[in-house]
């Protein structure tokens, strides 16, 4: 199966879906992952603070595919927010994935009362340089956030994943990515799964398209520019959600389901979320 990639700012891409692994923990989880590297997913996300580092290495490993091959994403949580305390955080991660370096490493929240995330991005770019990580970015970073980081340190993050679905399609924040050449990832692709693919608007295009309604919902997010990140232990679901690049939303229909617009549906407000 042949996946686009998008082009980073720093000269490496990114392919244009990935694989969500929150709460796929231990072996069941190790297959889940190794399953999906298997059916064609080659960009992994997980987080120290989802607690199954370990499970994504051990799945990585169990897969047979080139480590060289796959794109492995952690996060740093808020409690190592900090210079030094980043690198502390960073090596947990490494240690627990059992990698010599991580393809892309995100500071998971900006946590602005804590007011650290500046020293934070400084470290993360020290990573970078040092080897131990190929890319940086961030995570549920806002417009004012991200100026900040660019305009402090010189360095524009390389991605940003937030919370995007057709119920939060984050029209101004891709639009800025856009113009400063930052990747949008979308977290939480879905909303809320049952009841975004039972809208009649979407079950209707996802049949004008002979596919079915998740599939034209992640085919959306492809045609908006973001990359989505879905996650499933089931293989059928795995391949399922993988395969949107045999067909294509026109704009009419990109818009319709854009307009289902309401707002967010996990109360992450950036300004004010603190997860530690």
């Amino acid at each position: 199966m042949s996946i686009p990639t998008l082009a980073l700012n720093n000269g490496r891409a990114l392919p244009a879906i990935g694989f969500g692994t929150y709460n796929l923990r231990g072996e069941p989880g190790a297959a889940a992952v190794a399953s999906a590297i298997t059916t064609g997913y080659r960009l992994l996300d997980t987080a120290l603070n989802y607690e199954n580092e370990g499970a994504v290495g051990d799945g990585i490993r169990a897969s047979g595919v080139d480590r060289e091959d796959i794109i492995v994403t952690s996060k740093l949580p808020g409690r190592f927010h900090g210079h030094k305390e980043t690198f502390v955080g960073f090596e947990e991660s490494r240690a627990l994935l059992g990698l010599d370096y991580v393809d892309l490493y995100l500071i998971h929240w900006p946590l602005p009362k804590v007011g650290k995330y500046l020293d934070t991005w400084r470290a993360m770019i020290e990573l970078r340089d040092q080897g131990l990580v190929r890319s940086i970015g961030v995570s549920n970073f806002t417009i004012e956030q991200l100026t900040r980081l660019a305009d402090e340190t010189g360095v524009v993050p390389a991605v940003n994943q937030v919370e995007l679905h057709p119920r939060f399609p984050q029209a101004e924040l891709r639009a800025f990515h856009t113009e400063h050449g930052i990747v949008t990832e979308s977290w939480s692709p879905l909303g809320n799964r049952s009841e975004i693919t039972a809208e009649p608007v979407i079950t209707r295009i996802a049949a004008d398209h002979g596919v079915t309604a998740t599939q034209a919902v992640l085919r959306w997010h492809v045609q908006l520019g973001a990359i989505p990140i879905p996650k499933s232990a089931n293989p059928a679901r795995q391949r399922e959600n993988i395969d949107l690049f045999s067909f294509e939303l026109d704009d009419a229909e990109v818009s319709a389901i854009s307009a289902l617009e309401s707002g967010r549906l996990w109360g992450g407000d950036p300004d004010t979320h603190e997860e530690f």
